[in-house]
């Protein structure tokens, strides 16, 4: 057991500064649930975040009443971490907001960087209040697992979020077929398509393993603070979790793709049912071996008195409070000063009327790209391709615009659907350019630079270049999913948010130099000029 006191008798005895600082941490915590709230609502990978606050605080009350009751001295290497902390946590801050500044409130990096933000302020105030004259709360694993769990309920960076889903899907789709072949069935891969004698399969981003990933890893962390106390079992938890969800995840695959193979359609209920069972046998299995592991173990009593001092220093409650309050500023200032965007009341143009139904000597294909709005979250797309000469060597060119209303979809989500993240698991082959960003022009009018891309399918190469407008100009960066990028982004534009957003790509079989003169090629460009080209 425990040698801390009633929670109720630890609160009362403290200072009244102190008492603030919990308040004020208290609501961060519930500022932070309801910024966090759209995400883990509307981004399946995070739901387990809807669990966070009630996991918070059981693992909190959990602290107090199991493990060792270990508590900080007063000391110089004390103070250097609480000084550290508080500082890390303001720095995160005016990140958070530069962030918002950059690309908008909506960005997954604010919600990261505010949760990081929150996270070093809980640390600060752990060490604050698991000092011995306080005894509020112990520094055991288990509250050290409380505080950094909320990094995990937040949204993942876009760049980060793109590549580690294109490289499971990759990984799924190559170990499937592998698969597939032993039990002798023929199979080919195309990216993450695999063709099947009688139909097709795509691994997509919700397949790729990433939900069960995060709250197997989730849940492992979890389960460490909660079902184990030795440390190598609580180790050997966490490495097991990532481990075990990729496995079930490629056995969900598997048998999808089994069962399409013997002409099930497996695009609805199929699909959810073993999506929601690999989560909930997933965790199961990791409990159970937790529970394995434990069973038969004593955990060490708590010594009456643990302690590595006698009293913390009596700065920590202020420089908290100090901390807090400058958070406070912070989030007021940044809040305040980005402005709405004047584009705001911008109505939706006709997509369509940008691209030319008809153009002299080009045959005209409009697409229907209405299949992809659910990912996109938007309805407003529009694609046409234009083709000229023999079938043998004609020279193509393609328009794709999509357009989001401001406030409609988060920035990140528009900046992780570019061609870099899309084409590859398409079967599309990346080949190195010389630079990823390319000078345009039209005749004597310039055009913002190009975000400049090559792919290759077989012989057959595609030249790339896009644009991601955001309030009627363009995000001009050199990699969409650089933080530093987008924190001189900030410096550069100033204070902004609620812009409408469009991404325009133009892509070719020919390099610029073929189609730049092409009057089609002007003419195309010249009609986004009024949205930022």
């Amino acid at each position: 057991m425990s040698t801390l006191p009633a929670f109720g008798a630890a609160f009362a005895r403290l200072s009244r500064l102190a008492q603030l600082n919990l308040v004020a941490l208290a609501a961060g915590i519930v500022a932070l649930s309801a910024r966090l709230w759209p995400e883990w609502q509307g981004n399946p990978d995070l739901s387990h975040g809807f669990f966070m606050p009630v996991v918070f605080a059981i693992l909190l009350w959990e602290s107090r009443g199991n493990g060792p009751a270990r508590f900080v001295r007063a000391s110089r290497a004390a103070g250097i971490a609480v000084t550290l902390l508080l500082a890390g946590a303001l720095l995160s801050l005016v990140t958070a907001g530069l962030y918002a500044a950059a690309v908008d409130w909506s960005h997954a990096l604010v919600s990261l960087t505010l949760t990081l933000s929150l996270v070093l302020f809980l640390s600060a105030a752990l060490l604050v209040y698991a000092a011995d004259d306080v005894r509020l709360f112990p520094f055991n694993w288990t509250v050290v697992v409380a505080i950094g769990l909320w990094l995990l309920v937040a949204p993942i960076p876009p760049g980060t979020y793109t590549r580690l889903t294109l490289s499971l899907q990759l990984w799924v789709s190559e170990n499937v077929l592998h698969a597939l072949h032993l039990f002798g069935i023929p199979a080919v891969r195309h990216g993450n398509i695999i063709e099947l004698a009688n139909t097709t399969v795509g691994v997509e981003e919700a397949c790729s393993g990433v939900r069960s990933l995060i709250s197997c890893v989730f849940a492992g962390w979890f389960f460490s603070a909660t079902l184990v106390r030795r440390p190598f079992s609580r180790v050997l938890i966490i490495l097991l979790a990532a481990p075990l969800a990729l496995g079930m995840n490629f056995l969900r695959s598997l048998t999808l793709t089994l069962l399409s193979n013997q002409g099930v359609d497996i695009s609805g209920q199929w699909h959810d049912l073993t999506g929601f069972a690999v989560l909930g046998v997933t965790a199961a299995v990791l409990g159970g071996i937790a529970v394995l592991m434990e069973h038969g173990s004593r955990p060490r009593p708590a010594k009456p008195g643990e302690t590595y001092g006698t009293k913390s220093a009596p700065w920590y409650p202020p420089a908290l409070a100090s901390g807090l309050a400058i958070a406070v500023g912070l989030i007021i200032f940044f809040v305040r000063n980005t402005h709405p965007s004047v584009r705001q009341d911008q109505p939706v143009p006709e997509l369509l009327a940008l691209m030319p139904a008809a153009a002299p000597g080009w045959e005209v294909k409009t697409s229907d790209l209405y299949q992809f709005s659910g990912t996109l979250q938007t309805n407003y797309l529009a694609q046409r391709r234009y083709t000229r000469g023999p079938a043998n060597d004609a020279t193509d060119i393609t328009l794709y615009v999509a357009y989001w209303r401001a406030g409609q979809a988060p920035v990140s989500l528009v900046a992780s659907h570019t061609p870099d993240a899309c084409l590859p698991g398409s079967g599309w082959a990346t080949l190195p350019t010389p630079e990823p960003r390319m000078k345009l022009s039209l005749g004597n009018r310039p055009i913002p630079d190009a975000e400049y891309r090559l792919f290759q399918s077989g012989e057959y190469p595609q030249y790339v270049w896009f644009w991601h407008l955001y309030d009627g100009r363009p995000i001009r960066y050199q990699d969409p999913y650089s933080p530093a990028e987008l924190l001189r982004i900030a410096w550069r534009y100033g204070f902004r948010h609620d812009g409408d957003q469009m991404f325009v790509r133009l892509s070719s079989n020919r390099p610029w130099s073929q189609i730049g003169q092409e009057p089609l090629v002007a003419e195309l460009l010249g009609r986004l000029k009024p949205f930022g080209l």
